[in-house]
């Protein structure tokens, strides 16, 4: 998987995007809807990182500007 900045992943209910991507770092904030954008950073290994994408989905541009009108 290629990491790159400004992804938008889901997992869940929940979206992740990528902030600030380093060789072995990661800041990404954490939110519950893409509109309101309010959550919480993290800054986390890029091992944990990949860990914790295990399970989610890559967004697309569409999809990512279909859930702002939803």
């Amino acid at each position: 998987m290629k990491l790159q900045q400004d992804q938008v992943w889901k997992r869940g209910e929940e979206y992740f995007r990528i902030l600030h991507l380093e060789r072995l770092e990661v800041e990404y904030k954490s939110v519950k809807s893409l509109t309101t954008r309010e959550g919480t950073r993290h800054h986390v290994s890029k091992k944990d990182f990949c860990r914790l994408l295990k399970t989610a989905h890559l967004m697309t541009l569409e999809e990512i500007q279909k859930s702002w009108y939803h």
